[in-house]
This record gives structure tokens, sequence and C-alpha cells, in this order.
């Protein structure tokens, strides 16, 4: 399945390995990771910024592939930036739930705040019904809030490599629904 809209790769928290599905996609169709400065502490302005800056080196209209913390990445990015309007779709696969007491230190305090505003572009969300960093209520509620597509996979743990989706064909048939005609 071929996409023509150019792909930017979002990992969440601590990057995606290359047995991610993520990382089969780039490997396989050649989409764009957007790397980050510092995977292990992720700074909340600083993601927005390089997300900026990835989305304006690429021709719009553009697709986001978030998993994770880049789901969040997106809903907060969305939120503020004025090139909102270059994205034409967005799956957000596995959204973690970073209100929860126990979100990790290293994302808790910069990444606490779940942005709850509609977005601007139409975006598909895909969780698991036994994530362990979000309840399947909760992001069906996010969303609700990001006016998404709700998809439910099953149970897939966090949706990645663990999961033993390999080269995840569904999951691509999400991403390319949301492609312009």
């Amino acid at each position: 399945m071929t996409l023509t809209t150019r792909v930017l790769v979002l990992p969440g928290w601590q990057d995606s390995g290359p047995d991610h599905w993520q990382s089969r996609w780039e490997r396989a169709h050649g989409f764009v990771r957007v790397q980050q400065d510092n995977w292990m502490t992720p700074r909340r302005g600083d993601w927005l910024a390089r997300l900026d800056e990835a989305l304006l080196a690429e021709p719009a209209p553009v697709l986001l592939a978030a998993h994770s913390l880049g789901c969040q990445l997106v809903a907060a990015w969305a939120a503020h930036s004025r090139h909102a309007a270059r994205v034409a779709g967005a799956l957000l696969v596995a959204p973690p739930d970073t209100e929860r007491e126990d979100t990790p230190g290293a994302i808790a305090g910069a990444w606490r705040r779940i942005e709850r505003g509609r977005l601007p572009f139409a975006a598909t969300v895909v969780a698991s019904g036994d994530d362990p960093y979000c309840a399947i209520e909760r992001a069906r509620e996010m969303a609700g809030h990001w006016g998404a597509r709700f998809v439910e996979v099953g149970v897939r743990g966090h949706v990645n490599a663990d999961s033993g989706l390999g080269d995840w064909p569904e999951g691509l048939a999400l991403l390319r629904a949301l492609e312009i005609p």
C-alpha cells in the first residue's frame, strides 16, 4: 500500500526501537522520523518546536503517525502552532494518560496536562484494551475531545514492538484512510 502524502513519524518517550511498527514503516515506506534532542527527558517546548521545524521542512500536506507520548505531542502542538493547516491527518496510537498519578517522573511535569481541544485536521485514535499506560475509557475520552475517530484493536498492550504487530498493515490502512485523495 503506497501513500502519496509525506508521513512524519512521531515516536514517544524513549523513541521507538528497530522492531516497532513506526521503525518498520520508515524502512519500508520512506517515512521521516521527527528526531528529538532528548528522548529520555522530553521537554515539551523543545518537542513542540522540533515538530514545527520538521513540518516546515516538508511539502504540505503531511500525515502524522504518532505513538504514545507522540500523541500528546500532536494534541499540544495543534493547540499552539500556526502551521496546523499543513497537516492532512494524524494517526494517534496508544495515547498515554499522562494525568495518572503513576506517570513516570521524566514526563510527568512537562506533560501532565492533556490538551483537550479539537484537532484542526482529521485524526484516528487507536487504543488497546489492556494498555498499561492508559485505560481504554480514557483513550476513548481523549479521542472525543480531539474530535477523532476511535478504533479499539483488542488486547495489544501498548501497541508497540512487544505487541507482535510486525509491519502492522491494519495500522497502515488506518493511516491511508486519512490521506487526502
